[in-house]
């Protein structure tokens, strides 16, 4: 949250556990009149990113937004971050999500 802060510093913020459709949407980034939902999620499942598409495109829909984010976090120590390390573009139900693998 300290990084996005600084790259929007000035003319935007952030907001934390923002309220969106039924749910708490992690993160989502106001700048310059446009919604930029972030969605942080655990790899714990084959399911995780399915799920978290799901979450994000719900969220996207409550705040009226065409794209977001869906960050997941591996914390396999044992995988190499060659494996854990990308950034893709998904469309999911219509919408531009971008998902990152960290």
């Amino acid at each position: 949250m300290a990084f996005l802060q600084r790259v929007i510093n000035g003319g935007g913020y952030i907001a934390r556990e923002m309220a969106a459709e039924s749910g708490r949407l992690d993160l989502c980034v106001v700048y310059e009149g446009g919604k930029y939902p972030i969605e942080l999620k655990i790899l714990y499942h084959s399911r995780t990113e399915a799920e978290g598409l799901e979450q994000t495109a719900r969220y996207m829909d409550s705040l009226g937004c065409s794209r977001g984010w869906l960050v997941i976090f591996d914390r396999d120590m044992k995988k190499p971050w060659e494996d854990k390390l990308y950034m893709r573009p998904e469309v999911h139900q219509g919408k531009h999500i971008t998902v990152v693998g960290g």
